[in-house]
């Protein structure tokens, strides 16, 4: 979300990270089964066994942030879900990636922060046992900057997602191509009218929206089919 080409399709991480591999990897094919806004339920239902299945050099497993930002969260389910989908993917794969996301700062995350480091502190102890390689993100000052988030508050902009897959690129033991975790150049603070307007406008478009889609259970990726559910060769439109 939130790092759109000029032909109005969305990029990503994952598809500035598939383009530098390919780069660098003939032959190289990519699958992205993720989906806006699933839950770890979801996404060990759907999208697991069909990672597994590839049989791919390596996958990233990025899920149960959602669910830390319902209402209602049970940690154990959220845990439990973790557990089998590592317990799938990490012997089927040559090379699994797992992630502390990152959280931009505010009250959003001061709100959820103890069940995010419960979700985190559960990745953590799942590479170790697996052997998968945890990007951490959360741990980054930077990434928390609002500036590298988009206007619904809950997606990494443009820049944003580059800085997350340069630091998987890193993760993955290749040479820095850029310092990712670098701070942005100071700029002025808004002033209290600027922000409060913000406030109100993303009251407006984006979190009222989402209070709706929680109250009557449902999701923005609902309907949404994976972009890429097949191995392929990335698009040359998804180069960094």
């Amino acid at each position: 979300m939130s790092d759109r080409l000029p032909d109005g399709t969305y990029r990503g991480w994952a598809d500035i990270l598939a383009a530098r591999l390919a780069a660098r990897n003939a032959g190289f094919r990519y699958a992205n089964l993720a989906v806006r806004g699933k839950l770890i339920g979801q996404i060990a239902a759907e999208q697991v066994d069909a990672g597994a299945a590839m049989g791919a050099d390596l996958v990233t497993l990025v899920g149960g942030l959602n669910d830390t930002l319902r209402p209602k969260c049970d940690m154990g389910r959220v845990r439990g879900l973790l557990e089998e989908s590592v317990a799938k993917l990490a012997p089927n794969c040559g090379q699994l990636v797992l992630m502390r996301s990152p959280g931009r700062r505010g009250p959003v995350l001061e709100r959820y922060r103890a069940r995010m480091e419960q979700l985190f502190a559960c990745i953590d102890e799942l590479a170790a046992e697996h052997g998968a390689l945890v990007v951490d993100l959360y741990s980054a000052e930077t990434l928390g900057d609002p500036r590298l988030w988009a206007e619904d508050r809950l997606h990494l902009t443009g820049e944003g997602h580059r800085r997350v897959a340069e630091a998987v690129w890193q993760r993955l033991g290749h040479p820095a191509e850029s310092d990712w975790c670098s701070p942005l150049a100071p700029a002025p603070v808004p002033s209290w009218l600027t922000r409060r307007r913000a406030d109100a406008a993303f009251a407006r478009e984006y979190l009222l929206p989402w209070i709706g889609r929680r109250l009557t259970g449902r999701s923005s990726g609902d309907g949404r089919a994976p972009k890429r559910p097949e191995l392929a060769e990335p698009a040359c439109g998804n180069s960094p």
